[in-house]
């Protein structure tokens, strides 16, 4: 196993020189990343294509672009955010002023995952630079192409000493969890993330976790149908379903069952064509191990629409399952493929057991155009963030926090939210010495009636 001590030395040092503080030398290095992405475009699409068969439209759209978008939201804000925050002193600190400094956590250990190989690896590094770290990055293995072209990337740049890229496997990613990093993020599975906590508990490393679930999806009856159905589908089979935001199921209302179920094959058929597995746009299973699993379930319950398969593609078409129950394997664990379970309800109490029976989800959708329905769930469910009357799309606000809670993960970013993530908020208190207010010494007389005034 090789051993990563003298490159996280040397990003020590390099964070010492107090260099990466600098807001200047901060914005250059993001506008630096700005031009180096959109120089390498095409190769970076070239290499999304390879990996995992994402057309161009949406290897702009759902990576390219959005990082592109996030780097020009952070360079227009980050010279507000990096200013010391000045808040109000009580009465017992008469003469003092009060300041919250947000500062650097120093290296950020950023470990992204093979399912937007480029984004998520791209969107946590520009909260690691905007907050003044150095950053070590390691991407997926499960996608070399792209993470070949991100590792040249950043190499072109910027100095390893500030940030770099390690590729490689498990073993790689065990070998530099020994290290004492500053700060660990990591987007990924529950149980590897589990493992990331475990390791970040030996240096007591603070860490955000980005972790997924079982994402409810409910449509309500007096929802617009044929929108939800076009949104849902969009929403679920992007990325062959591989999105860690995705529906995983449906909690649908019996009462509108058979005529949401048709409209959500008609829109599958139009985003996707009668023949899904013959549209050379449509994304691949990332491995022929997460595609036996995927086909795994798909003698669960009936298939209402697609089940068919190409394994020597990696091709899973758009599947629709009813007569689904919670005993049934695909409802055991996140889906992350395209397959869709379908669970039937009478009434929201139903719903609402059946989440809560179950850990936290990182997403939830709501359809329904009543206001005292999306009240009941909002107060009744709690999951890391969600849509109402839409799917995934919360996820590309930048003036949305973007994380999980309980098992789906902890800590939040994009946007300001990624900029608080890596720093640390330091308070400061700056006293007067024009004067001395003399209660707080325990020689006072009548001290602790005093005392006992402004303590209450």
């Amino acid at each position: 196993m090789e051993n990563y001590h003298s490159l996280v030395k040397r990003q020590k040092a390099f964070f010492q020189s107090n260099q990466t503080k600098d807001l200047s030398f901060r914005m250059a290095a993001l506008q630096s990343l700005r031009t180096s992405i959109q120089t390498n475009e095409s190769e970076l699409m070239a290499a999304l294509k390879s990996d995992l068969n994402k057309s161009e439209f949406d290897a702009y759209s759902t990576e390219i672009g959005v990082v592109l978008e996030e780097i020009r939201f952070t360079l227009s804000r980050l010279r507000s955010w990096v200013k010391p925050k000045k808040v109000r002193t009580p009465l017992t600190h008469t003469g003092s002023k009060g300041f919250i400094y947000p500062e650097p956590y120093g290296i950020a250990f950023i470990i992204s995952p093979w399912n937007y190989p480029f984004q998520l690896a791209a969107a946590p590094l520009i909260g690691a630079i905007a907050a003044g770290n150095c950053a070590i990055i390691k991407p997926s293995e499960l996608t070399p192409n792209t993470s070949e072209i991100f590792a040249k990337l950043i190499k072109e740049i910027f100095p390893e000493d500030y940030i770099a890229v390690v590729e490689g496997g498990i073993d790689t990613s065990e070998a530099l969890l020994q290290e004492d990093m500053d700060y660990i993020f990591f987007t990924g599975s529950v149980p590897v993330g589990k493992i990331i906590m475990e390791a970040a508990s030996r240096n007591l490393t603070p860490l955000t976790l980005e972790l997924g679930g079982k994402s409810p999806c409910i449509i309500h009856e007096d929802a617009k149908i044929k929108l939800a159905a076009k949104r849902i589908a969009w929403g679920k089979f992007m990325n062959a379903g591989q999105t860690c935001i995705a529906p995983d199921y449906l909690y649908l209302h019996g009462r509108i069952k058979d005529v949401f179920l048709r409209h959500l094959k008609e829109a599958i058929k139009e985003l996707y064509g009668v023949r899904p597995l013959e549209n050379p746009n449509f994304t691949r299973i990332v491995s022929e191990k997460h595609f036996q699993r995927l086909c795994s379930f798909l003698s669960n319950g009936d298939i209402y629409s697609g089940g068919k398969t190409k394994r020597d593609k990696l091709l899973i078409e758009p599947t629709v399952l009813t007569d689904i129950t919670w005993d049934d394997p695909v409802m055991e664990e996140e889906i992350f493929g395209p397959i869709l379970p379908v669970l039937v309800y009478t009434e929201l109490p139903e719903v609402i057991e059946g989440i809560r029976n179950h850990p936290n989800p990182l997403s939830l959708y709501l359809f329904s155009e009543d206001k005292r329905v999306q009240k009941e769930i909002l107060e009744s469910v709690s999951f890391g963030g969600g849509c109402m009357n839409d799917t995934v799309y919360h996820f590309a606000s930048p003036y949305l926090p973007f994380g999980g809670v309980g098992a789906s993960g902890m800590g939040a970013y994009h946007g300001k939210g990624s900029f608080d993530t890596f720093s640390h908020q330091k308070s400061v208190l700056k006293q007067t010495t024009s004067f001395d207010i003399p209660f707080r010494y325990p020689n006072i007389k009548n001290g602790l009636q005093k005392i006992k005034r402004f303590l209450k």
